[in-house]
């Protein structure tokens, strides 16, 4: 069982950053997968961003590859999404996600979604 809470979204001007963090508890939440998914105003939930504990491997989607990167603190047990050169396009409600399956984190099947944390990028 996991339990994740983000924070640090807001609003922001196009070509500024933001750095979003998420905190995990829970008896899992030191050995699961973790990343960030996005849902865009009327648009399909997106993959942004994944990584593994302790292995170091990150994956991006090609939207975000150069820009965003996750990152994780495993003493305070945060995953943190660092967003640079940000565009309207980014605009969305990010949510922090853990999966005990890699794939399952890459498919956004997993259950272990956070609540959201809003991100507007104004032009």
């Amino acid at each position: 069982q996991v339990q994740l809470v983000e924070s640090g979204g807001g609003l922001v001007q196009a070509g500024g950053s933001l750095r979003l963090s998420c905190a995990a508890s829970g008896r899992d939440s030191t050995t699961y997968y973790m990343g960030w998914f996005r849902r865009a105003p009327g648009k399909e939930r997106e993959f942004v961003a994944a990584m593994t504990w302790r292995g170091g491997r990150t994956v991006y989607a090609d939207s975000v590859k150069g820009r965003f990167t996750i990152s994780r603190d495993n003493v305070e047990n945060t995953v943190s999404l660092q967003m640079n050169s940000l565009t309207p396009e980014d605009t969305a409600v990010y949510y922090c996600a853990s999966a005990p399956v890699w794939d399952s984190l890459l498919r956004m099947t997993t259950h272990y979604v956070g609540q959201g944390t809003q991100v507007t990028v104004s032009s």
